[in-house]
């Protein structure tokens, strides 16, 4: 009898608490967004997976000797799964839209008002009873409106360990949310008149130019914001194996392979930091509150910016591509195109909108510098 009192006093359902059987439903939420809807799949699989994981009474996962432990402290908490991930990003990026239209730079820099106007937000939620934000959280948790994930990942893992399961969760879904969050932003603060603007075509960019923009990005960094050199770096560095072209084995090893290996990792690492007495709090929802503001006002000040820009331009600007400043590649370049088609049916803005889009993923490598010079 003793013998099936222990085994008893061992099994799952012995053990189960409330909010671990809640933050499993929130990981079947994740695969069900993931799987059914086809919400940033290949995040959102291993993280709601790893979330699973991470709530099984006495599986040891997230415990010294358990796996995703050793996943979570090998690759984020040393910071290199997302700074991989920049570089097979790096590989897929072509940086021609953006070197043939560079004043497109600016709506790239824009987009992250969205990250510093959410600073100041996540400080004054302070106020509120049960939040209580460091400077150090409040920049964690800014940089979401930069609606990239391993930059969002890398800074939180830097600053703000604790909160990295939220962060991540956030950042990822307002990504994956792109085509419903941006479209009724961008109608609001555009007339009929603007969105069918057609712009022209885009100059061709020789591969000298190619090959030397990446050195030319990472001098600046260098010369100019030190910190944010880890994610620049590797961003360049896969962009230049992209561009050169004597390396084809090593840019397609990371486009694929390699990419898709961390990517697996890296999402079971977060979804070990949904844990129920981690993430199951108030702050958690301040965090997600200030994600979707942060996300919002980076839209909206793309937008401004390429009405600005527009009205100060020889050629003329479709303020809509405003809209890809914030860092969603492709998805936010693709919504961009997409209503721009629906005013226009003529209207082809894919490309002119990749160079925002680009010009924010270094934005938001940037954004993460200062703040980690600032508070780091």
């Amino acid at each position: 009898m003793d013998g099936l009192l222990t085994l008893w006093a061992e099994t799952g359902i012995a053990n189960f608490q409330l909010a671990q059987i809640v933050m499993i439903l929130v990981g079947c939420l994740l695969l069900f967004l993931a799987i059914h809807k086809g919400f940033e799949p290949l995040l959102l699989l291993p993280i709601g997976f790893g979330a699973i994981l991470a709530n099984i009474p006495n599986g040891g996962f997230t415990e010294p000797g358990g796996v995703l432990y050793y996943i979570y402290h090998a690759g984020i908490a040393t910071g290199i799964f997302p700074l991989l991930i920049f570089m097979g990003v790096g590989a897929l990026t072509d940086f021609g839209a953006l070197i043939a239209n560079p004043k497109t730079l600016w709506l790239g820099a824009a987009a992250q008002l969205g990250i510093f106007a959410t600073l100041f937000g996540a400080v004054i939620l302070n106020l509120v009873p049960g939040m209580e934000f460091s400077l150090a959280d409040a920049s964690s948790i800014a940089i979401i409106g930069g609606a990239d994930g391993p930059t969002a990942i890398f800074l939180a893992s830097r600053l703000s360990p604790d909160l990295l399961g939220a962060i991540a969760v956030a950042a990822y879904s307002y990504m994956a949310l792109v085509p419903i969050i941006q479209p009724p932003i961008m109608k609001l603060l555009t007339t009929k008149q603007e969105r069918t603007i057609q712009m022209a075509q885009l100059r061709h960019v020789s591969k000298l130019e190619k090959m030397c923009f990446p050195l030319m990005v990472l001098l600046m960094a260098l010369l100019f914001l030190p910190s944010s050199t880890p994610l620049v770096g590797m961003f360049c560095l896969g962009n230049l194996m992209r561009e050169s072209g004597v390396v084809d084995r090593l840019s397609k090893t990371a486009q694929n392979e390699l990419i898709n290996t961390v990517t697996i990792f890296l999402g079971l690492g977060v979804g070990s930091k949904l844990q129920a007495d981690k993430f199951l709090n108030v702050e958690t929802l301040g965090i997600l509150l200030l994600g979707a503001i942060a996300f919002s006002i980076g839209t909206a000040g793309g937008v401004m910016m390429a009405k600005l820009l527009n009205k100060v331009s020889k050629d003329p600007i479709n303020p809509l591509i405003g809209a890809a400043g914030v860092s969603a590649v492709p998805m936010a370049a693709r919504v961009v195109n997409k209503e721009g088609l629906k005013e226009n049916p003529q209207n082809f803005l894919l490309m002119h909108a990749m160079g925002p889009n680009v010009a924010g993923v270094l934005g938001s490598a940037v954004a993460a510098g200062i703040l980690l010079a600032l508070v780091g």
